[in-house]
């Protein structure tokens, strides 16, 4: 028999410290603009472009969800 984890069991949010927010934060955006980039190389309609510009969006998003302990 198998331990399998339910919704209720994952932690429903993420704090992280000031600093390592901070780093993270530069981190992602850099990275998410970077795919942005490389996505518009590729050809904005292309399907390489188009996913490569989906998933930099959503990096550089991801932040938005983390909390910062003050």
């Amino acid at each position: 028999m198998t331990d399998a984890r339910t919704a209720a069991d994952w932690p429903t949010e993420v704090r992280l410290s000031a600093r390592t927010y901070r780093y993270l934060d530069r981190a992602s955006k850099l990275l998410g603009v970077g795919l942005v980039a490389l996505g518009l190389e590729a050809g904005g309609d292309t399907l390489a472009g188009v996913t490569l510009g989906a998933v930099g969006v959503a990096l550089a998003l991801t932040t938005v969800f983390v909390r910062k302990d003050e």
